[in-house]
């Protein structure tokens, strides 16, 4: 497995979009986190994480998730996900995510809906 990880991050209207590229573990949801908390530091409140090049999430991936899921509630904001592989559908609705963010096919329906 590559140890390559990427994160970037753009406005779109209202929202902040987090394109992530990689595994993500502790090490690369830290750096969603912080990326997270800095862009909501700036006053964004809506965020749209694209997982289209992931291929992974182990479970502190997901519990870092869904600590941005909160840290969003707190801020009445919003957290939306796109572009998941199956696996990682599956596992977000496993895991209740998807009770709490929703998820969508391609980045623009997530910045249209």
């Amino acid at each position: 497995m590559s140890d390559v990880f990427k994160v970037t991050s753009r406005q779109a209207g209202k929202f902040i979009v987090i394109a992530v590229e990689g595994y993500i573990n502790n090490l690369a949801g830290e750096k969603i986190l912080d990326e997270f908390n800095r862009r909501a530091a700036e006053g964004y409140r809506h965020f749209v994480l694209n997982l289209e090049k992931t291929q992974l999430v182990n479970s502190i991936g997901v519990s870092i998730l869904i600590e941005m899921i909160e840290k969003t509630q707190e801020l009445s904001g919003s957290v939306a996900f796109c572009c998941l592989l199956p696996i990682i559908a599956k596992t977000f609705k496993i895991m209740g995510l998807t009770q709490y963010a929703r998820v969508y096919e391609t980045e623009a329906e997530a910045l249209a809906g």
